[in-house]
């Protein structure tokens, strides 16, 4: 019995001994424990913080973007106005040719009612409208001619090209 008992004690002792060293083993688990919370909690702080500066970049691009767009836009605004006027300008052109090709073809067709009714004389040393080479007028159709001009302008129906 002896040697029971001996062999009880022994591992009374070594259970003695499991204990302290368990103790030890928990204690550093638990230190372990709280060092990896600690540093989780210091990981997501970061991660936070990253975060946190990512969303603000993302709202300072926005920002940024949005005053290039309304730049753009009233630029684009300038634009399309300075179009506008021009095709506005284009149309009253386009009428005025209009209005001015109506005229000369008048005038075309004056010289040649004249040029029949005098017998081609415009043409042997006449420069045309009964002017003659020392430059006084002499045809009623000019005094008619000269006392009807008006200024160029185009009529309200010339304006729709």
């Amino acid at each position: 019995m002896a040697s029971s008992s001996g062999s009880g004690t022994s591992s009374g002792s070594s259970g003695f001994q499991n204990s302290g060293s368990e103790e030890d083993l928990q204690h550093l688990m638990d230190q372990r424990k709280r060092k990896r919370m600690i540093s989780n909690r210091e990981s997501a702080r970061r991660s936070r913080m990253r975060k946190q500066k990512h969303i603000d970049d993302l709202m300072a691009q926005v920002a940024e973007l949005r005053k290039e767009n309304n730049q753009i836009i009233t630029s684009m605004n300038v634009t399309t106005q300075q179009y506008l006027n021009v095709e506005a300008e284009n149309s009253v052109l386009r009428a005025q040719v209009a209005e001015l090709s109506h005229r000369l073809q008048s005038l075309n067709e004056i010289i040649e009612f004249l040029n029949v009714c005098t017998g081609g004389l415009a043409a042997e040393g006449s420069y045309g409208f009964g002017e003659s080479a020392d430059g006084f007028l002499n045809n009623s159709w000019n005094h008619l001619y000269l006392n009807q001009q008006q200024p160029l302008m185009p009529s309200a129906n010339m304006l729709h090209y």
